[in-house]
């Protein structure tokens, strides 16, 4: 059977109520010694004063010169100890004989205990052990008219007397500490039950376990994450979100509210937005992320916000390859089904005997493509960026959109590394395609790729509706599109790439009344 370990709650309320029963019984242990200290005091005081006030009496002070002193200071000196509650009062001589005694047969008897500072004519105060066991005395001198030391008065409590007293006391004692006893575990009890709900009822040995188990998973999981506080405030973010939002490992930012955090644009917009998402693609620096957030609760209670990135860069820059693929596929597939009815027809001219008339249908389109291709491939050297306008130039053609390819177009060396360089001339031309969908013919896009003044330039023009002014800023942040739907990232990609190359992009208004998109990239000799 597995062995039962106590919650942190359930220890700290064992340590505490042990704690506090010490604490009182300490507390109630200095109580008594200080009350009994107090008692003892008092005693001394007591038997001093009642000493004083006998040898001072003048009937004492007669009684010691006559024949017989014990038969009249016996009676007086009983009266006197029975009057003030005390245990002994004792009429000597100098010499110690008794005079006086509770106890008759102790009379005659000489006085048991310190005299010495008596003789001397100083009342004193002392604790001894006489006939009647340990006990606070008194011990004062007694003067005659001519100021002689005629006699000693000894006045005492005994211990027994002070401790039963003490004694007597205890009910009210224990009714203070009682209370304090119970107050303090009743507190006690509630900080336990408090401390058990926040740590839920786990013991020291779990929550260590959960806390070593969570920090290795959190960190070495491949997904960043960021976990917000209800107040804004990060809670934790581990090494791949510190890896991916760009973070030094020794910022210090836990604690810390998102505006207060260097954060790409998107990510603090995201994350001070405090809103749901889910599978959202995001930009952060040189990025592309897919973010997904969701408000945390516990039992009902919010506790913050839970923000995971995944990293999908190169899976975007695949998907994009792709598409430029998949669309190259679609356009031939097409072409091959155009050919098919055109070989068709100018088979069917021939048999009809108009072969003049298949000869120049066979031939038009054939030289039309070859043009194409011929310009495309003379001007270009680039295989991937020939094959990615080749591509474009077929998709082009299935939209009934006239793709025009500059004559000026040149480039026998790019300094851009392959997938950049698509990367910014494929998305520039599918956003021109895109913002001449649905416009009246002629439909017609404008490329141009080529080195001007050691610069890598890519202008698309297009006949579309054209760019707003104000529209301009917006147009290569994260989400915006021609589409008058979804959330555009081409223009946002065509950005990083400039942004990381650091070239620089305009947006005019080009000679068909749509946009000019113009990308500049500084050559292999600018780059530092």
């Amino acid at each position: 059977m597995a062995r039962r370990q106590w919650s942190i709650a359930g220890q700290l309320f064992a340590l505490q109520a042990v704690v506090v029963t010490l604490l009182v019984l300490a507390g109630a242990a200095g109580a008594v010694w200080l009350a009994r200290s107090d008692s003892q005091q008092a005693a001394e005081e007591e038997v001093l004063a009642v000493a004083l006030t006998v040898a001072g009496s003048p009937d004492v002070r007669a009684a010691l010169t006559t024949v017989d002193p014990a038969s009249k200071l016996q009676p007086y000196a009983e009266s006197t100890r029975k009057a003030t509650a005390t245990d002994f009062v004792v009429v000597m001589a100098p010499d110690r004989t008794r005079y006086s005694h509770p106890t008759r047969e102790r009379i005659g008897e000489p006085f048991v205990g310190e005299i010495g500072p008596a003789l001397a004519g100083h009342p004193f105060t002392t604790t001894n052990v006489g006939t009647l066991g340990e006990s606070v005395r008194a011990v004062v001198p007694v003067y005659d008219e001519q100021q002689r030391i005629v006699g000693l008065v000894s006045v005492g409590i005994t211990t027994r007397a002070i401790d039963r007293k003490l004694l007597g006391q205890l009910p009210v004692l224990l009714g203070v500490a009682a209370p304090a006893l119970a107050l303090a575990a009743t507190g006690s009890w509630l900080l336990s039950r408090r401390l058990r709900r926040q740590t839920h009822g786990l013991g020291p040995a779990q929550m260590t376990r959960m806390y070593e188990y969570y920090d290795a998973v959190l960190h070495s999981v491949r997904e960043g994450l960021v976990v917000l506080t209800v107040d804004r405030r990060v809670a934790l973010v581990n090494d791949e979100g510190r890896r991916l939002l760009a973070l030094d490992t020794d910022a210090p930012v836990i604690d810390q509210p998102v505006a207060g955090i260097d954060l790409p644009p998107a990510v603090a917009e995201l994350l001070g937005s405090g809103r749901d998402a889910r599978d959202e693609p995001i930009l952060a620096g040189d990025r592309v992320l897919v973010a997904n957030q969701r408000t945390t609760r516990f039992e009902g209670t919010v506790l913050g916000t839970v923000l995971t990135l995944r990293d999908q860069t190169e899976l975007r820059t695949l998907a994009s390859e792709l598409d430029s693929v998949r669309a190259l596929t679609e356009a031939l597939q097409a072409q091959t089904h155009e050919s098919a009815n055109r070989l068709h027809t100018v088979l069917t001219l021939v048999e009809l005997g108009r072969t003049d008339e298949a000869v120049r249908l066979g031939t038009r389109d054939l030289a039309l493509a070859q043009q194409l291709t011929d310009r495309v491939v003379g001007a270009v050297t680039e295989p991937a960026l020939a094959a990615l306008l080749l591509g474009k130039s077929a998709q082009a053609g299935e939209r009934g959109v006239d793709l025009i390819i500059d004559p000026d177009c040149r480039l026998d060396d790019s300094p851009l590394p392959t997938g950049d360089l698509l990367t910014v001339v494929g998305n520039l031309v599918d956003n021109a395609l895109e913002a001449v969908a649905g416009m009246p013919a002629p439909r017609r896009v404008r490329v141009f790729v080529g080195a001007v003044d050691d610069e890598l330039v890519v202008r698309v023009a297009d006949s579309g509706p054209g760019l707003a002014p104000e529209r301009v800023a917006d147009a290569f942040r994260r989400g915006w599109s021609t589409k008058s739907t979804g959330r555009g990232l081409g223009l946002a990609l065509v950005g990083q790439v400039v942004r990381r190359h650091g070239g620089s992009y305009e947006v005019a208004r080009s000679d068909d009344g749509g946009s000019l998109f113009t990308v500049r990239l500084p050559g292999r000799g600018e780059r530092s």
